[in-house]
C-alpha cells in the first residue's frame, strides 16, 4: 500500500520525485524505490514524509484514498 499511497499523495501535491527528494534530503532514486515498493523508509523518515505530504501515517501506510467521514483515528508516536 505505501508505494501506491506515496505516489498518489506526491502527485496530488504537484511534486515530482525530485521535488520530494529535495524536501526530504534524499536522492530521487530513494523516492523511486519507495514508489516501486522495493524499499521502505524508516520511522523517522515516515514522519517527515507525512509532514511534507500533509498526510497521516495511517493514510500513507494503509488507505488507498484519503479518509472521508467516520471516526478519525489518532495515534501518539513515541520515538
Amino acid at each position: 500500500m505505501f508505494h501506491k499511497n506515496i505516489k498518489r499523495l506526491r502527485q496530488a501535491k504537484g511534486l515530482s520525485q525530485e521535488d520530494l527528494a529535495i524536501r526530504l534530503n534524499v536522492v530521487r532514486q530513494t523516492v523511486s524505490k519507495w514508489e516501486k515498493g522495493t524499499s521502505l523508509p524508516d520511522i523517522q523518515m515516515l514522519l517527515e514524509i507525512s509532514g511534507v505530504l500533509d498526510a497521516s501515517i495511517q493514510e500513507l501506510l494503509y488507505n488507498d484514498t484519503p479518509h472521508t467521514g467516520g471516526t478519525d483515528m489518532k495515534y501518539d508516536v513515541i520515538i
